[in-house]
């Protein structure tokens, strides 16, 4: 009761005494103070030292201080030792509260069900206010030339990084992904994203692998004073490219197309049902554009919320980088045509199928590739409501194609490419620890509100994507979406002749930060140029020209945009074979082909033109730009490796500028290439 008096005891001249508690406060146990023992009297009485702080603590002194906490009845020992699992539970916001699961997923008897405790907080909602970007509707003639189309809108379309495109009336393809077979059998791998999680994707995959280090290192590492700090104790750049970030959401379980499209159903009805009464009835049934936007902006707003301001842990499911193998592609092909002919034969060769715009006259990456590239083969994109792809830009800067089968529809956004590395300055100032491993730029590592970049003088634009639309991003600009239902899509890369540019900027770029290149760019150039010289004869051969022959025309001459950059690039090799091949003995090609992609194992640059190696390591090369850091031979002991003579480049870029001789010079060589 207040004004009781408790006793509580103190020392003075070693006799304790006694001192009533205030009213209020009450103490619930007795304490006893001791006298304080300074440093000298514990050292004349043969007492031992207090340590310092920040000591490195040995095998013996960590146990100590472990038992010691065991006398402390206020300490949770069961949080002592590390629990991933129990980190999984306990998920924390940014700002550190602890939130509840807001989703259940599976059961006893099965993994495809779930039970949704988090609603929809319409008054919280979040939605950013932005501009939208260009929409473009081809007519039926343009929209038979796929490359020629993309070029004419690109001056428009590239200064939003996004845009969207709806295709004419007559584009009705029919997705083979909902044929009875792939409906219900085929199964896809899932993978589970938190979406309160997504802007501390970073930190938790740090916080991941700083645990196991701490769980398989601990002991050594803290003995010696290794460990100092978080960002200090995980492993280098190497380690997490080993792991891509897809992998860093948890795996999921095993879906079909059917359950999967039950699950995404359930959850997206649970979620926005208020006091088991739904809010919208009609929320998962097509409707048309006029109905549907406010829910969409809803969704939207909603979406935004949990990212920025999660009152609960949401737990959706992803099925992306789906293989071929296990569902196929959506578009018609082949052996679909031949079963019925009239009703996809059109579908199967359009330049707007995904699996054909590699084929296409002008598309340029597979010639920087192997024909088993995953950078040439679309991706398919399984979603449900909330399910994201978080800011990111693509490999190599390369253009990108979206196009929606079915489903609910997506929100896009893009960041126009030529803020890009301002972006990576935003991201620098919002997640300092970043600046410290800046190869993780290149990576998907967070996700920012468009709100919070705008606030920053980063413009965002945004599109409405629905099914049977594609959707185009531009070369290096970053983008993001989501889903506001279930939904399948497909994705596939491509390069153009106005991504050279880009392409040649990136690679620099990549072995400044000593990143792999999964495209051989100097390969590409030159396979470019050669089938531009084989065109460029073709009118000597057959009195005609082509479209082919046109098409290879607008980018060849003295200042078509292939003869620039491959002239550019042969300066730029020239000048450094000039200042090598004095000091270096030389050697063919021939010796340096093989089956296998080599780099230079400094800053992992494709060395298809031009190699460096030494014979104390016969396996190990180096770009001409790093050749002095090979190793510390004497440069006699060194060999430069081409694959061209400079004089053969230099004839290739005359042939591109129109000379007959040069053509005439060069067309054996191209003609190889082409049968090749």
């Amino acid at each position: 009761m207040a004004g009781q008096k408790r006793s509580i005891q103190y020392v003075e001249n070693n006799e304790p005494k006694s001192l009533s508690v205030p009213p209020g406060f009450v103490s619930l146990t007795s304490l006893t103070l001791k006298k304080i023992v300074t440093v000298g009297e514990a050292a004349v009485n043969g007492e031992r030292e207090p340590e310092f702080i920040g000591a490195p603590l040995t095998n013996s002194n960590f146990k100590k201080l472990k038992m010691s906490l065991v006398q402390r009845p206020w300490i949770s020992h069961g949080h002592f030792d590390h629990n991933p699992q129990q980190d999984e539970v306990n998920m924390k916001d940014p700002n550190g509260a602890c939130l509840r699961r807001g989703v259940i997923r599976g059961c006893a008897n099965c993994h495809d069900c779930v039970k949704v405790t988090a609603r929809w907080r319409p008054e919280e909602s979040r939605l950013p206010a932005l501009e939208d970007a260009p929409v473009f509707r081809p007519t039926e003639e343009e929209f038979k030339q796929t490359l020629k189309y993309l070029d004419k809108i690109r001056p428009q379309a590239e200064n939003y990084g996004i845009c969207r495109i709806v295709p004419p009336p007559s584009w009705r393809p029919q997705c083979l992904l909902e044929d009875n077979k792939a409906w219900e059998t085929s199964k896809f791998s899932t993978h589970v994203q938190k979406i309160n999680g997504l802007q501390n994707l970073y930190f938790k995959r740090e916080l991941s692998r700083l645990h196991e280090k701490i769980e398989t290192k601990m002991p050594e590492d803290a003995a010696s004073g290794e460990i100092e700090s978080c960002n200090e104790g995980v492993g280098d750049y190497d380690e997490a490219k080993s792991n891509p970030l897809v992998s860093e959401f948890e795996s999921g379980p095993e879906f079909t197309l059917k359950c999967f499209k039950k699950y995404a159903d359930d959850f997206m009805g649970q979620y926005f049902h208020k006091n088991d009464k739904a809010i919208d009835p009609d929320i998962s049934i097509p409707v048309c554009q006029d109905q549907r936007e406010p829910m969409v902006t809803s969704i939207e707003g909603e979406y935004w919320r949990i990212v920025e301001n999660p009152s609960e842990e949401v737990e959706v499911l992803l099925g992306t980088d789906v293989a071929y193998q296990t569902l196929g592609s959506g578009f018609p092909n082949a052996a679909s045509a031949a079963k019925e002919k009239a009703k996809y034969s059109e579908y199967v060769d359009s330049g707007w199928n995904l699996n054909n715009i590699q084929r296409l006259s002008g598309s340029l990456l597979p010639f920087g590739c192997c024909d088993t590239s995953s950078v040439l083969v679309p991706k398919m994109i399984i979603g449900m409501c909330f399910s994201s792809q978080c800011w990111r830009n693509e490999d190599h800067h390369l253009y990108s194609l979206l196009y929606m089968h079915l489903g609910s529809p997506k929100v896009c956004y893009g960041v126009p490419g030529r803020y890009s590395f301002r972006l990576v300055e935003v991201v620098k100032k919002l997640f300092p620890q970043l600046a410290k491993h800046p190869k993780l730029f290149h990576e998907l590592v967070t996700h920012i509100s468009p709100s919070k970049l705008i606030s920053e003088g980063i413009p965002v634009y945004r599109c409405l994507q629905n099914p049977l639309e594609f959707v185009v991003t531009f070369p290096g600009a970053y983008h993001s979406e989501f889903s506001c239902g279930f939904n399948c899509s497909e994705a596939v890369c491509f390069a153009p002749f106005n991504w050279l540019p880009h392409g040649q900027n990136i690679v620099e770029v990549y072995a400044g930060y000593c990143l792999k290149t999964s495209i051989s760019h100097d390969k590409l150039l030159l396979g470019a140029a050669m089938e531009a010289v084989g065109a460029l004869w073709e009118p000597f051969v057959i009195n005609k020209d082509s479209p082919k022959t046109h098409l290879w025309k607008s980018v060849s001459g003295k200042n078509g945009i292939l003869t620039r950059l491959l002239k550019a690039r042969v300066k730029d090799e020239g000048m450094r074979r000039k200042l090598l091949c004095s000091k270096l003995m030389s050697r063919s090609s021939d010796e340096f082909d093989g089956p296998t992609k080599k780099e230079c194992s400094m800053c992992l640059y494709d060395l298809y033109l031009s190699s460096v190696s030494c014979s104390c390591s016969p396996n190990r090369y180096s770009c001409l730009r790093h050749s002095n850091q090979l190793c510390s031979c004497p440069w006699s002991s060194k060999h430069i490796f081409f694959r061209y003579e400079i004089a053969e480049l230099n004839l290739l870029v005359k042939a591109l500028e129109g000379n007959l001789k040069a053509i005439h010079r060069f067309v054996p060589k191209s003609a190889m290439v082409l049968m090749n």
